[in-house]
């Protein structure tokens, strides 16, 4: 029933992509729909990795954590002790962490006040916020407001603690302690385009696909930029509920609601969006960027992961989620 719900997908709604479903710590569905290249008619494999815009941001707030856990950052540090410059002043690691600094959006200052060809890198960005100094929208902790300035501005503290480029400490910490193969990540314009690294696409005048090609927001990482596929993303929850990254303190921080000072709590964790109500907790993240259109979703009562990947620019990617969450509690059970 899964496999044919996403071949009606694929043929009616132009979903190409890979989904997986675990059940009970086990996959129990994984398969592949669509093109991964239009023009060649090249069909995704196991071998395809696709960019994961937003949900990039988990692998970010762990980096932060692993160096909590440490010792070599406090969550209530400021931005300023490690970026004297810094702008704003009483902006810490847990604001930016919830989405409550109020920061202001970096792609608008990439796009207005960057004047070179390539695209500027983490630490470039973080000389042009001290440049320019933009308005923030709310002063620290008053508001929750998503934020992608925020998770570039943490992979940026991660690169001066850890004394490494933010791929390379991901790639140490995380990704090959996970035996995450085929996950990595990429800056453009900056990164050799590795084997099976796909593009997203658009659908141009209902009959063609055209690639999307890289913009000058494309080189600062954190806030997406990470590439990987529906198996190694099951490693990465599997490792990161397990205990292998982080402290128990960490994980319990990581998947709880944050505050604003007025003690109003925000939907979001460290790297998560967290839904909670008197029914069921998910935690979960999005993505859309380019072409792409991720999502990752974590039910805890019931011991279910759905991870799902595309990059023809799907847009109903809540609806889709629904409808394999109703396949599994109408056909799966507790003895399968």
């Amino acid at each position: 029933k899964l496999d044919s719900t996403f071949e009606r997908f694929n043929k009616r709604y132009d979903f190409h992509g890979s989904v997986l479903v675990a059940k009970n710590g086990k996959v129990v569905f994984k398969d592949h729909y669509g093109y991964a290249d239009f023009r060649g008619k090249k069909k995704i494999d196991d071998n395809s990795v696709f960019q994961l815009a937003s949900v990039s941001k988990q692998f970010t707030a762990a980096a932060v954590l692993i160096l909590k856990d440490q010792g070599k950052l406090s969550l209530d540090d400021k931005v300023t002790d490690f970026y004297p410059d810094f702008p704003y002043t009483e902006v810490t690691v847990r604001h930016l962490l919830n989405h409550t600094a109020g920061l202001p959006k970096y792609f608008w200052l990439a796009e207005h006040r960057w004047d070179q060809e390539q695209a500027p890198t983490n630490q470039e960005m973080m000389a042009l916020l001290a440049e320019h100094k933009l308005d923030p929208f709310f002063s620290p902790g008053a508001n929750f407001d998503y934020s992608n300035t925020g998770y570039f501005v943490l992979s940026a503290i991660v690169e001066k603690v850890s004394g490494m480029e933010f791929g390379t400490y991901l790639d140490k910490k995380i990704f090959r302690p996970l035996d995450m193969k085929q996950t990595f990540v990429y800056r453009f314009g900056q990164d050799s385009v590795r084997d099976g690294q796909l593009s997203g696409y658009r659908l141009y005048r209902r009959r063609w696909h055209a690639a999307i090609p890289g913009t000058v927001n494309d080189a600062v990482v954190g806030d997406k930029n990470v590439y990987s596929t529906t198996e190694d993303l099951f490693k990465w929850i599997q490792g990161l509920n397990s205990g292998k990254l982080i402290s128990e303190e960490s994980l319990e921080e990581m998947y709880t609601r944050g505050s604003t000072r007025y003690d109003r709590k925000v939907p979001y964790g460290f790297g998560f969006r967290i839904k909670e109500d008197d029914e069921e907790k998910v935690i979960y993240h999005n993505g859309r960027w380019n072409g792409f259109s991720t999502s990752l979703m974590q039910y805890p009562e019931d011991d279910l992961l759905v991870i799902t990947l595309e990059h023809s620019n799907y847009n109903s990617m809540k609806y889709l989620n629904a409808r394999v969450r109703d396949l599994v509690d109408e056909n799966f059970t507790t003895d399968q």
